[in-house]
């Protein structure tokens, strides 16, 4: 459901196109047709309504028959259209309804598209790439590394180039990294973005492991991390196909630029930390930017803030933070294990598979794509983290128990029936092995009443009997009522000269 979710998502809100939605959701064009024909048939639209969760759209969608697959229409004059739309302000959608004026039984609009980009692909022509603006921005790692020098140890570290070029102003992202792991790789798109002040449609990347975790020349498999970050900013992850670097032509310029602009400009320099490598690349990178270009007026930056980043969309409220995803079974006591430290999930769910979304700081509990519980992950092992709403009734009115709460409910009797409680939870190594204890003596207010029971404490105190048992006793046999007793006087402790005594031993 995660998938037909992200193809509603790409297509209603992003527009997209049925060939760019498959390459982004790793499926087929044809997954891509039946799965939005299923939607129209349901009713449904996007975003969707509150109220449907992942097995009602399931429902929904694969158990209702879909309809019945278009008749054969006539083919277009693809070398026409292919003409037509050299010429200015001339648009697919318009010839697509010049076409279906003259031919109403013929091909639906996203066929009439999907059949030239087939048509266009066995035309043996190569041509500069033309790239709408706000469309698509190029990521890829430099080849060449910067070495940064330890001044303690005189270890050298490699730090990598991260690049970031916008399709259709050229203008340039880049910082330096010592890992290329997939946190790195992610935090870097964040801060392109910050640095964009906007999100274009399409993020193009190369197969690297980080981006890509199956490369397909017809299926690639994106990671999971990679989508929820498309998917935070409202984009798609759109793979370059294997061993075609026309698809990244832009990029692929942009290492080259950036290696011979960036890199070689500081190559005489000796870095001792990565935060002053970053300072160098970033002072090179506004050179970069802001440096006129040979064959057309103006520069990057000036390109970029005219007329590309007016069509960016806006960032979210919050950045993207990276998380970690991991399967886990709900144990019998409401619980989830994470890193040795346990945590609860509403009691219902028990046995039940979930889904942990974690980062450094928070975690958070999914099932069948609706989250459940979130917590503020803990360093302590072997302990747990218990939120009263997720216990079943009987064990959220125990966990509400605390040691003020019993000294609270006792004092509305008298302050008498208070110090006895705080006497039993005293006498206890830990509070909570009293808590019944406390319980019963405020059980036998309902029983014989307020009055008896805070004579038959005062009776407790005077005797120093801080039980449930002696009360009990105390108020079935009426003896609050009886005068008390002399109390026994603690006795003396003896001294002589045979005794040593405490100071003996600290010498």
């Amino acid at each position: 459901m995660r998938k037909t979710k992200e193809i509603m998502r790409l297509k209603y809100e992003g527009g997209l196109s049925y060939r760019q939605i498959a390459r982004a959701c790793s499926v087929s064009p044809a997954t891509v047709s039946d799965c939005l024909g299923r939607v129209a048939a349901a009713g449904l639209s996007w975003p969707l309504p509150a109220d449907v969760d992942e097995a009602q759209l399931e429902a929904r969608l694969y158990h209702t028959p879909g309809e019945p697959a278009a008749a054969d229409a006539t083919e277009p004059d693809w070398a026409y259209v292919h003409r037509e739309l050299r010429r200015k302000h001339v648009t697919r959608m318009l010839l697509w309804q010049e076409y279906k004026a003259a031919h109403p039984e013929g091909y639906q609009y996203s066929w009439f598209c999907e059949r030239y980009e087939h048509w266009r692909g066995h035309l043996d022509v190569v041509m500069r790439q033309s790239h709408t603006l706000g469309e698509r921005v190029f990521v890829d790692w430099a080849g060449d590394t910067t070495p940064v020098v330890d001044a303690a140890s005189g270890e050298i570290s490699p730090a990598y180039l991260f690049l970031g070029v916008l399709g259709a102003s050229n203008y340039t992202y880049a910082e330096v990294s010592f890992s290329l792991a997939l946190p790195a790789f992610l935090g870097a798109h964040v801060r392109m973005l910050s640095w964009y002040g906007g999100v274009p449609e399409l993020i193009v990347c190369d197969n690297t492991k980080t981006g890509v975790a199956r490369p397909c020349y017809f299926e690639p498999d994106i990671n999971p991390a990679y989508l929820d970050l498309a998917r935070h900013y409202g984009c798609a992850v759109l793979p370059a196909r294997v061993r075609k670097p026309r698809d990244k032509a832009k990029v692929e310029v942009g290492v080259l630029v950036a290696e011979r602009w960036i890199l070689a400009a500081i190559r005489n320099r000796t870095f001792f930390s990565l935060g002053e490598l970053s300072l160098a690349v970033r002072e090179q990178l506004v050179l970069l930017n802001e440096r006129s270009f040979q064959k057309m007026p103006g520069s990057r930056w000036q390109l970029f803030t005219s007329e590309e980043q007016p069509t960016l969309r806006p960032l979210p409220l919050f950045p993207y933070v990276f998380g970690r995803r991991r399967r886990a079974r709900v144990h019998p006591d409401g619980h989830v294990e994470l890193a040795g430290h346990y945590y609860s999930v509403p009691y219902g769910l028990v046995r039940e598979e979930v889904e942990l979304l974690y980062t450094d700081s928070t975690l958070e509990v999914f099932h069948r794509g609706v989250r459940v519980a979130a917590h503020a992950l803990s360093p302590a092992k072997g302990r747990a983290t218990t939120c009263p709403e997720h216990l079943p009734p009987g064990q959220r009115a125990y966990a509400e128990w605390t040691p003020e709460r019993f000294i609270s409910w006792a004092e509305k009797t008298g302050p008498a029936t208070a110090e006895v409680v705080r006497a039993i939870l005293a006498g206890r190594s830990h509070p909570a092995l009293g808590f019944r204890s406390c319980m019963g003596v405020l059980h036998l207010g309902d029983r014989f009443g307020q009055e008896r029971l805070e004579a038959a404490a005062r009776r407790a105190l005077h005797l120093r009997s801080y039980s449930y048992r002696s009360l009990a006793n105390t108020l079935e046999h009426h003896l609050e009522e009886q005068p008390l007793p002399e109390a026994v006087p603690t006795p003396e402790p003896l001294f002589h000269e045979n005794l040593r005594g405490p100071d003996y031993f600290k010498s």
